[in-house]
């Protein structure tokens, strides 16, 4: 103890209390605003719970019972209050997780923001529920101008009944609230959103992207996802890494009863908020975690279907038309590489995605010192940048720091996809791509480059963040 008297007093507290640098530091960006509409479903069981182990990451605005095509009072309803146990066990858990982040909100708070929404048939949008009443009074908050991302897990009718009451009752305000709203639904499982949010809604073109790619981690996840990635779908992988001595929130995962990953279909549309430094909140075309769209008409984004020549329904994408749906029946004509091709948005990052979820899990029984936390990316290179050929890039994420002091790895490639110039996977040779710093000389041609880092730590398990490099090269 004679050597403690040497050291301040509140460094002394600090290490006590087993802060580190990366909890200590203060958080730069602004929070994602976001607000689930959910049926209930077995699979929105499985993404509450990742859900609300990524609270702390957002300001959450809402959490609403929705119904569907699938769920309703009057067919196969999981309970007004099928939530409630997972909000309890996220209560048991806080204390812990708080140790980790101070940001994840209190369990009052989450409680007086779920509420019931239109839940009595499938589409039902007549009658104002304490569900529709909320994201009426969201929408309409003047205080706060920031983006509201809408997810649809279930039917969009709550949605829709609270535009209806805007409509209705604010018709001066339909503009105001429509630049607010950014939409994520997986699929259209109502009609609501074609038989009123698109022709009541549609003239202020607020961006919306629907899904069909969310099936990488659906029931059908095993058709999808490649051989290497397995492993972190089947029972070993979950019951030591979430199911198994990972707290009480952790404990509800409905898995299948050999532990393997049932579904969660509608994490996609959380799993594409989440601050990893992919920049898939500035465009739907850029790809994330929660996968990556093509603008199809309007400012509505649906899946890249890998067909030549491929005509998109001018209606509702859903189960019964969805191409990547539609692929993983008996009697498609699709091929395997069209498949891989379709889902990869998705599944080129499960690793990266599971390995993150097993960290949360384990923020819930561990200390800080004893859990892993993902790197802190700091990029020295300009977001965005303007070229020629033959002009040289440099690239840097030096000082990228670890919160827990694991050593990092680097990994500088092109992200093909969303990149416009022509052959840019091909004609991009990058120098040190396992550095922290990087360069290449720009190819001819025109179009955007998209350059990814992903810095992955040590420690267990590893867990990777990233920077997004985007290089318009002019003549």
């Amino acid at each position: 103890m004679k050597y403690l008297a040497k050291i301040p007093f509140l460094l002394i507290a600090l290490l006590l209390l087993g802060f580190s640098e990366g909890m200590a530091q203060k958080k730069k960006f602004e929070k994602t605003r976001v607000l689930v509409t959910s049926d209930g479903e077995i699979d929105d069981q499985c993404s509450i719970v990742r859900f609300l182990f990524y609270v702390n990451e957002w300001d959450v605005e809402g959490i609403i019972t929705s119904s569907s095509q699938y769920h309703a009072h009057d067919h196969n309803w999981p309970g007004d209050n099928w939530i409630d146990p997972y909000l309890d066990a996220y209560a048991k858990d806080y204390p812990n997780l708080v140790k980790h982040d101070p940001d994840f909100p209190t369990p009052e708070f989450l409680r007086e923001r779920t509420l019931l929404g239109n839940v009595k048939t499938e589409g039902e949008m007549t009658e104002i529920t304490p569900g529709s009443e909320l994201i009426v009074k969201v929408l309409l908050d003047e205080t706060d101008d920031r983006p509201i991302w809408i997810q649809a897990w279930g039917g969009t009718n709550t949605l829709a009944r609270a535009l209806k009451s805007i409509e209705e009752n604010h018709p001066d305000k339909m503009e105001y609230v429509a630049n607010k709203m950014r939409l994520y639904l997986i699929w259209e499982q109502d009609v609501t959103y074609q038989e009123y949010i698109r022709p009541k809604w549609g003239k202020y073109n607020i961006p919306t992207i629907i899904a069909d790619q969310f099936e990488a981690i659906a029931y059908r996840w095993a058709q999808v996802q490649p051989s290497e990635m397995i492993p972190y779908f089947e029972g070993p992988w979950m019951k030591a890494n979430i199911l198994e001595n990972h707290g009480a929130l952790a404990a509800l995962y409905p898995a299948m009863e050999n532990g393997d990953f049932r579904s969660e279909g509608d994490s996609p549309a959380f799993l594409h908020t989440i601050p990893t430094g992919l920049r898939s909140l500035e465009s739907p075309n850029f790809g994330g975690w929660g996968g990556r769209f093509v603008k199809v008409r309007d400012n509505t984004w649906l899946d890249s279907v890998p067909v030549s020549g491929y005509e998109y329904p001018g209606g509702r994408w859903y189960g019964s038309n969805g191409w990547g749906r539609a692929s993983l029946r008996e009697d498609s004509k699709s091929t395997a590489a069209q498949r891989s091709t379709y889902f990869k948005p998705m599944w080129r990052w499960s690793d990266a995605m599971q390995n993150d979820f097993a960290s949360r899990a384990d923020w819930s029984v561990k200390s800080y010192a004893e859990a892993n936390h993902p790197p802190i990316v700091h990029t020295k290179s300009k977001l965005n940048q303007s070229a020629k050929p033959g002009d040289t890039i440099k690239l840097s994420v030096a000082g990228s720091k670890d919160p827990d002091g694991d050593k990092l790895s680097y990994h500088w490639y092109v992200h093909t996809e969303p990149s416009t110039l022509a052959n840019a996977g091909e004609q991009v040779r990058l120098t040190d791509a396992d550095q922290a710093q990087s360069s290449f000389k720009v190819p001819q041609g025109t179009g955007t480059i998209h350059l990814i880092c992903a810095v992955t730590d040590n420690g267990s398990p590893a867990l990777t963040r990233y920077t997004r490099v985007i290089v318009t090269v002019k003549p």
